[in-house]
């Protein structure tokens, strides 16, 4: 068994929170582990031996990035009635659109789109499987009677394609106002 594959020890979750932070701050894109050692007081040979690999550290640094975002989203699925597709929509989207969590969105992003352009990397299923997460969160939300339709299910794929849509725009341009405004225009019309 490799040593990611085995509980993870203090030192390995210490050092997976330091290289979150790294990664948050500067991306994966050329991620090298002698600066990413060095800027989390380790070395690369104490990282390959927790993680296995860089793409092993990679796969554990995606992780935990996809878990902060179930995080966020897991709240919206709480107990008693659903909260409805709208509500939830709108309350991801003032998360989404908060300028605090733009690191993490970002980082979020490149993991999705090298997810689709290197599918047999360290990112195998990343947007998939986030895909999966919202569309299961968003679904949750709905009121049983909607979710467990067809046109349930279009509503909550088109609630969640706004919302990566603006979210992307939103990375590349910063004009919060303007996504903003085209996310309360299509929930006015899921209201409708």
């Amino acid at each position: 068994m490799s040593p990611s594959a085995a509980a993870p020890s203090a030192r390995q979750t210490e050092l997976l929170e330091a290289a979150y932070r790294y990664v948050l701050a500067h991306g994966l894109a050329d991620l090298s582990l002698r600066p990413l050692a060095t800027a989390v007081g380790s070395s690369p040979r104490v990282l390959l031996f927790l993680f296995g690999s860089k793409d092993g550290l990679v796969r554990a640094l995606l992780a935990r990035a996809r878990a902060d975002e179930l995080a966020i989203l897991d709240p919206l699925r709480g107990p008693g009635e659903p909260i409805g597709l709208p509500a939830a929509t709108e309350r991801v989207w003032a998360w989404l659109a908060a300028a605090g969590h733009r690191p993490l969105l970002r980082l979020w992003a490149e993991a999705y789109a090298r997810s689709l352009v290197e599918p047999d990397g360290p990112w195998a299923g990343f947007a998939r499987a986030t895909v999966e997460d919202w569309l299961a969160v968003l679904a949750a939300c709905q009121p049983p009677a909607e979710r467990d339709t067809g046109s349930g299910a279009t509503r909550r794929t088109l609630a969640l394609a706004v919302l990566r849509g603006a979210l992307l725009d939103l990375l590349a341009t910063d004009d919060e106002p303007r996504a903003s405004a085209a996310v309360r225009h299509h929930l006015a019309l899921l209201d409708g």
